[in-house]
């Protein structure tokens, strides 16, 4: 089979895959790898490559097609490795958000303040959604957000700044080629699931996986997505519109796991840390709604109005004002400084990410991250 071209390759994956509900027979770990390899080769065409994906989706992916795509898109990640002895990579949906403004996009520069060396990976966009995403919002605040995985490691490791942000284009172009096709597809693909659980930067010695999810059967696809990507821990969110922070307003949870032990499920509780809100998240103010309305591929220009909102009530927040972007931050940084073990209790997490804004030390590290000479042109990096 291997001797064979990758067109009579793809065409017998199709084959065992889109027959129907019933008929449909799942892909090997190899035969899912082989198969994307293909893909990401630029080997087959568009037309085949959308059957492929949608029709693993449609008959539900198996662990060994999830690993082995896993496997071709982590073997095309350029990469590097932070001085810093752990690090910690959050993911929220790389197509972004539309029912509240997202405050993960300054959640590195607080668990930096805090002492946890932070990379926030994504893109500028992606469908179906088409909302903010953490690329916009570090954009409008004047980051670079072209850095190359080794001039990201640099900046973990600089004391005045301690995170940054990846863009995909810089660490996996070719996954980030397919973007007009997905475009194209309307519909999720195994690939939103898979693209958060990659790892362009590491840690030293132990690398965290932060992100977030909406359906209850994933937590464990994710496990077993981070463990076999390399990760030495991982908690994932029942976040707010799938992203990496819970609602403001209720209860909710999260799955963890750490080195050798196995998915834990915990509750998470706003009120226990001070924080009750009416609202899940922070308000998109009304005459900025309709932009949200006018999105599409290529066209996010519609969204600048709330993305400059979005940076205004950010900055304003690592600057210790109080308010919904505050305290979203405060939920965000607790529950990973209690997750990685810097907080040995939620009181502990949240004092701690308190002071880091309110003493301004979280704004500091946000500004420095602005410096200009820390781009990069190249697109592809290693």
């Amino acid at each position: 089979m291997a001797t064979d071209s990758p067109q009579r390759r793809m065409r017998s994956y199709l084959q065992r895959i889109a027959t129907g509900p019933e008929l449909s027979k799942p892909l090997s770990r190899d035969q899912a790898r082989d198969g994307f390899d293909m893909i990401l080769n630029n080997e087959i065409d568009p037309v085949q490559v959308a059957i492929f994906l949608i029709a693993l989706r449609m008959k539900r992916e198996t662990d060994d097609e999830n690993l082995g795509v896993l496997e071709a898109i982590a073997g095309r990640c350029r990469s590097a490795t932070a001085q810093a002895g752990d690090v910690m990579l959050l993911a929220d949906p790389f197509n972004g958000f539309v029912r509240g403004l997202p405050a993960t996009p300054f959640l590195p520069a607080v668990l930096a303040a805090c002492g946890l060396p932070v990379c926030l990976h994504g893109m500028r966009q992606a469908g179906p959604k088409y909302g903010i995403t953490g690329h916009q919002v570090l954009q409008a605040a004047g980051l670079p957000v072209d850095l190359s995985p080794a001039r990201a490691a640099g900046q973990l490791d600089d004391p005045r700044v301690g995170w940054a942000y990846l863009d995909q284009d810089r660490y996996l172009p070719e996954l980030h080629d397919l973007c007009p096709l997905r475009d194209k597809m309307v519909k999720r693909s195994l690939i939103s699931t898979l693209e958060v659980a990659i790892k362009p930067l590491s840690g030293r010695l132990r690398t965290h996986l932060c992100t977030g999810y909406v359906h209850k059967a994933y937590p464990p696809v994710y496990e077993s997505l981070a463990r076999h990507a390399g990760f030495q821990s991982m908690v994932l969110v029942k976040g707010v519109e799938g992203g990496c922070i819970p609602s403001l307003s209720q209860v909710s949870r999260c799955f963890a796991f750490s080195d050798d032990s196995g998915l834990e499920m915990r509750r998470l509780s706003p009120f226990s840390l001070g924080i009750e809100r009416r609202q899940r998240m922070i308000p998109i103010d009304d005459a900025l709604l309709e932009g949200f309305g006018r999105t599409g591929f290529n066209r996010t220009e519609a969204l600048s109005p709330a993305v400059s909102a979005t940076v205004e009530q950010g900055r304003e927040a690592l600057a210790g004002l109080p308010g919904p972007m505050f305290d979203s931050l405060v939920y965000g940084a607790s529950i990973a400084l209690v997750h990685t073990g810097l907080a040995e209790s939620w009181e502990r997490a949240a004092n701690m990410s308190r002071r880091a804004m309110e003493s301004g030390h979280a704004r500091e590290r946000f500004e420095a991250a602005c410096a200009p000479a820390a781009s990069d042109s190249s697109r592809a990096v290693s």
